[in-house]
């Protein structure tokens, strides 16, 4: 049966388990923030437990480690999950997808695409574009609707 044929029941349905779906994405990465962060605490410098003995580093004119590589606060994945999340707090609506990715001086920018008016057929749905940016802890810096379009025009918005 074609999408724009089927029961407005089953669409919603289907757009719930998508939804159930996005939440347990969110619930999951926000575990793994809770299990970076708790990761990034455990490896501050700690105080020695022991006295300095004779052949340890300290004394052997290694004064201190090496500094590791510091990875970036945000990467592109986690960038476009958090706009997705801070559109979807502000307008109410669920992020269709991601349409653009930037990486800039002070943070990331971001485009995300939104359904705002569903309609049947569903060729005939209103869509909006949001360009988000996000500083490098993946806070919201700024979002703005672009543009707004139907489904059915696809890439010649004209």
């Amino acid at each position: 049966m074609p999408p724009e044929e089927r029961p407005r029941e089953e669409r919603r349905r289907e757009d719930r388990r998508r939804e159930d779906r996005r939440d347990e994405d969110r619930r999951d990465e926000d575990r793994r923030d809770e299990d970076r962060h708790r990761d990034e605490r455990h490896h501050e410098e700690r105080p020695r437990t022991r006295p300095r003995e004779e052949g340890d580093r300290h004394e052997q004119g290694h004064e201190r480690e090496r500094p590791r590589p510091r990875r970036p606060a945000l990467d592109a994945r986690d960038a476009a999950r958090r706009a997705a999340r801070h559109v979807e707090g502000l307008t109410g609506r669920a992020a269709e997808g991601v349409t653009s990715l930037e990486r800039g001086k002070d943070g990331w920018v971001i485009g995300i695409e939104v359904v705002e008016t569903h309609r049947i057929p569903d060729s005939t749905d209103i869509l909006a574009e949001y360009q988000v940016e996000l500083d490098d802890s993946g806070e919201l810096a700024s979002y703005r609707r672009t543009e707004r379009y139907y489904r059915g025009r696809g890439e010649d918005r004209t």
